[in-house]
């Protein structure tokens, strides 16, 4: 018996039940009552800005809210007089788009509403992944169609990046929606009230310091990021809480895994890069080396490696190379560290973390580079040599000087005996540097040492304050 296609009419009626704003005028309550994203700010210009002839790619891992965020783009346009008529969301994956390609969906659209002219129409196209070679499609529409924008978005990040750098030059500009940062975190949740600022001055930096008004309660919630954050879906589902690994191991890890990079980069063996991801994430903050990994997982050295940059392009890890007490020039190591890039998929591949867990610290330390890791401009190191180590250090890009040294503790002993830390005290010593930062669980403050200075603050404020002054750091560049 032969398949039926669907009718025109279906497609039409499809399109219509997506976009209830050609009738109603506005986006449902189920979206418009969700808090946005901070980086919501950043990405809005991007659309509204049509003077430039570019398609939008918003591309991020799953589940961090690039579909709400549409959404709430679509109701920001229509707050602003855009004519409902002209705006236009379709999810490629629906399974009644099957074979239908970017322009004849266009047509559609301008068929179902009666709007002929091709001009002043906003189209987002959502897991736009699932149309091949949807690139050739996209880089088509927007020469086709200059008074037409075209935002679409995907889950496959490293896909994305790849076609569109591939593609789109000139033509796309991408947009990276990360997962959330605990500024975002403590955003979405209303929890500002927590925040305070703080005076104190960063080497005479302009960057904004922060402080709080409950410690303990900010630390609570902390842990929560640490173990729920990076979803904003998770963070206010307690359902869910009860059981990340079922959801986020399921939704958004295998997904990846086993689905997306295996299909990118014809993978075979994808219980290989499981096993490999799963040894990566409980040991995330750790230092490693290839042979150690290929001696513990039975895989080859240049498939691991390759596994790595695969991993690393879908944004789930980062790799963090080391460098010596005394940097003369950047010398890639044999031994580096790789960061879950979202603390709380550790918790979901094994199980949420207490206060007192002994991996607790290598999770803070994961979830303070997370932050960073917003910050497209920024490379951060490590120090390590026979003596010592140093967990985060800023080099100069051109002589390869260090700038600045963080220490990241989940303990207060160094607060009352700073003397313990001599690898960061001749770590400063070498590189005639005056002062570092070091992380505590609730100290705050500064001590003098060896005519050094040492400046206290606990984890969970510095986390918060990498995060806010990132967004602002963001807007900053934008304008």
């Amino acid at each position: 018996m032969a398949l039926l296609p669907y009718s025109e009419e279906q497609v039409l009626d499809r399109l219509r039940f997506e976009n209830p704003w050609w009738v109603t005028g506005t986006v449902e309550d189920y979206y418009t009552s969700m808090q946005r994203r901070l980086y919501f700010d950043l990405f809005m210009p991007l659309i509204t800005e049509t003077d430039v002839r570019r398609a939008v790619v918003l591309m991020g891992p799953r589940r961090v809210g690039k579909t709400v965020m549409i959404y709430h783009a679509v109701q920001h346009l229509l707050e602003n007089e855009v004519d409902p008529l002209k705006v236009a969301y379709i999810s490629i994956e629906t399974p009644i788009y099957n074979n239908i390609g970017l322009e004849q969906l266009f047509s559609f659209c301008r068929r179902a509403t009666k709007q002929e002219s091709p001009k002043g129409w906003y189209i987002f196209f959502d897991e736009i992944q699932y149309l091949k070679d949807w690139e050739v499609h996209l880089k088509s529409l927007v020469d086709s169609y200059p008074h037409t924008r075209f935002v679409v978005s995907g889950s496959a990040a490293a896909a994305l990046r790849l076609k569109s750098n591939e593609s789109g030059a000139g033509r796309f500009t991408d947009f990276m929606l990360p997962p959330l940062t605990f500024n975002e975190f403590l955003h979405l949740k209303q929890l500002n009230r927590l925040i305070t600022e703080a005076g104190m001055d960063w080497q005479g930096s302009l960057t904004k310091f922060y402080s709080t008004n409950n410690i303990n309660e900010l630390n609570k919630h902390f842990l929560d990021y640490i173990n729920y954050g990076g979803y904003p879906e998770v963070i206010f589902s307690e359902k869910i809480q009860s059981n990340p690994g079922r959801y986020i191991r399921s939704d958004i890890i295998d997904k990846v895994l086993l689905r997306d990079l295996p299909s990118l980069y014809g993978i075979r063996d994808v219980q290989e890069l499981n096993s490999l991801f799963t040894a990566i994430a409980y040991n995330s903050a750790g230092e490693i080396s290839l042979e150690e990994l290929s001696k513990n997982s039975g895989v080859q050295k240049s498939t691991i490696k390759r596994y790595i940059e695969y991993l690393e392009a879908a944004f789930l890890i980062k790799v963090v190379h080391k460098i010596s007490n005394k940097p003369k020039q950047f010398q890639r190591a044999t031994q580096f560290k790789i960061y879950l890039t979202n603390p709380s998929l550790r918790s979901a591949l094994f199980a949420p973390l207490q206060p007192t867990d002994p991996f607790i610290g290598n999770m803070v330390e994961t979830a303070i580079y997370a932050q960073w890791l917003h910050r497209e401009w920024f490379t951060p190191y490590y120090a390590r040599w026979q003596k010592g180590e140093v967990d985060m250090v800023k080099l100069d890009d051109k002589n390869f000087k260090p700038q600045w040294a963080v220490e990241i503790k989940w303990s207060n002993q160094y607060f009352e005996k700073p003397g313990d830390l001599k690898p960061l005290l001749q770590f400063l010593k070498d590189n005639d540097l005056q002062t570092a930062l070091v992380t505590t669980i609730d100290k705050e403050g500064t001590k003098e040492i060896d005519n050094l200075t040492l400046k206290y603050v606990p984890a969970s404020v510095y986390a918060y304050t990498v995060g806010k002054n990132t967004i602002l750091q963001k807007q900053k560049r934008n304008m």
